[in-house]
């Protein structure tokens, strides 16, 4: 059964038909046609759907749409809605801290949340704290070294 619940994506608020069993990626992609955060294992293994709710990093794979009603969701096309690049992406950019890119997105919203919940003291938290996201193309010494950086700005 489908209805109608509101969600704040990016500082947009939507009316949106969700069904009940609708996750959060799903809507963000097919109903919101924001196709910047990746749909990889859908089982939460992975980290590619990765998304700030309330400024926290969930899996959004892994979370309904309906529980997202009342939270502000951001995802990777948010953190530049002016165009210019947030200063993670940036570091990700100039560290080369990507390859095929399909984690990327993840990678930079955990990237995000782990700078802004204080995880950046050694090159080894930041891996502790990074280690839901997966690079199948084993990009993490670009990825840690772009993180650091982005910590300092």
């Amino acid at each position: 059964m489908t209805s109608h619940h509101e969600l704040t994506v990016n500082g947009e608020t939507y009316q949106l038909p969700v069904d009940p069993r609708t996750t959060l990626v799903d809507a963000l992609r097919e109903q919101l046609g924001l196709t910047g955060t990746k749909k990889g294992c859908d089982r939460g293994e992975c980290g590619a759907c990765t998304v700030l709710v309330d400024g926290r990093r969930v899996l959004s794979c892994m979370m309904l749409a309906v529980a997202a009603e009342n939270t502000e969701v951001t995802t990777i096309e948010g953190l530049s809605p002016d165009g210019e690049m947030h200063p993670v992406q940036r570091a990700f950019h100039a560290n080369d801290a990507f390859q095929c890119g399909f984690c990327t997105p993840g990678q930079v919203m955990s990237a995000v949340a782990c700078i802004a919940e204080g995880h950046t003291g050694s090159a080894e938290e930041i891996k502790e704290w990074m280690s839901g996201n997966i690079c199948r193309c084993a990009a993490y010494p670009q990825i840690v070294a772009a993180v650091t950086e982005a910590s300092v700005q």
